[in-house]
């Protein structure tokens, strides 16, 4: 089971944040946030939304670092990119 997170450089509600996500599956991905003990509600989409002071959290539980662009390839390479703006389906 691998786990990717990219450096927390998106700004939002005050703070910067990191993208989690699995090139695997979304249980993949939510069984990690879980363990990680990250809410559900900070799933969007394709990826959890992690602040920047969880980072170093998901790194030790074995995410492993990688840049924004390559979060972005390997979600699109598994076929679990969700792009904004398409119907979505339901996540698991």
């Amino acid at each position: 089971m691998t786990l990717y997170i990219d450096p927390p450089t998106w700004p939002g509600h005050g703070r910067m944040w990191s993208h989690l996500v699995s090139d695997v599956s979304y249980d993949e991905l939510h069984g990690f946030a879980e363990k990680l003990g990250v809410p559900r509600r900070a799933f969007e989409r394709d990826h959890y939304d992690i602040p920047s002071h969880r980072h170093a959290d998901a790194v030790a539980a074995g995410a492993v670092e990688v840049s924004s662009r390559e979060v972005v390839r390997l979600l699109t390479g598994s076929g679990l990119r969700r792009p904004k703006g398409r119907a979505q389906p339901r996540s698991s």
